[in-house]
């Protein structure tokens, strides 16, 4: 009996130091657990929106469509040995003139060569050209005619149309900044990426002020809300065929 009195009181003090030591490991590991959570979450709501935020990675903000100043050319070749305008060039003057009085109120400029082989023809057409935006509606004081030295030798010298208005536009496409590989590791779209698209949704605004505020609402048709109004009182359909 003593030796085994003895022996159990030997081996008892044996297991306290591992329990003990448990304890302190469990501690430790639960006060490092809500520490590194602290430092996490205080990352996460100290985002730095300076660095990261001042980089723009929509197509909308690198090519933005805005309202400029735009002058609006036309070139009509003539040969030495015109006389007339054909029919094609009056449509094409014409369709130019229509632009201009939807777009601008200003003067609408005929620029005529000098000094080449064919300025005797441009000259003989000008009056044409004249008529031609008259009967399209251009007032005759908006037309202001000046002329531009040209070559002598080479290709006919045209006669340029101009007019400048508010046009809505974009940056120029086609520029390419950087390298396109860098773009790829950081998984962001390329720099002339949207451009085009940009580009022509600004050349379909027939408008420009639609970018700036909406329209002012059309006078409603009184005769046609008269006809509904009584379709809809006989119980019949009020829809248009």
């Amino acid at each position: 009996m003593t030796h085994t009195t003895l022996h159990a009181k030997e081996s008892q003090p044996a297991m306290a130091p591992d329990s003990k030591n448990r304890s302190l490991y469990r501690i430790a590991m639960t006060a490092l657990m809500i520490g590194t959570s602290a430092v996490l979450a205080g990352c996460g709501t100290n985002k730095d929106n300076m660095s990261t935020g001042a980089i723009p990675d929509d197509y909308r903000t690198r090519h933005p469509i805005t309202l400029n100043e735009v002058e609006h050319t036309l070139d009509i070749p003539i040969a030495s040995g015109d006389r007339s305008l054909s029919n094609g060039v009056q449509d094409s003057i014409g369709g130019f003139a229509t632009d201009y009085l939807s777009t601008s109120s200003g003067s609408i400029q005929i620029m005529l060569p000098h000094g080449s082989a064919n300025a005797g023809a441009a000259a003989n057409v000008r009056a044409q050209i004249r008529k031609v935006l008259t009967t399209k509606g251009v007032k005759a004081n908006r037309i202001i005619e000046t002329s531009y030295q040209a070559s002598a030798t080479g290709d006919a010298a045209p006669v340029r149309l101009s007019y400048v208005a508010i046009t809505a536009v974009t940056n120029q496409c086609g520029e390419w900044p950087e390298d396109l590989q860098n773009n790829t590791f950081s998984n962001k779209n390329y720099h002339n990426f949207g451009c085009a698209t940009q580009s022509n949704l600004a050349a379909q605004i027939a408008n420009p002020m639609d970018l700036v505020t909406p329209r002012a609402m059309a006078p409603i048709d009184a005769t046609r809300r008269s006809t509904v109004i009584g379709l809809y009182r006989e119980g019949s359909d009020t829809s248009t065929e």
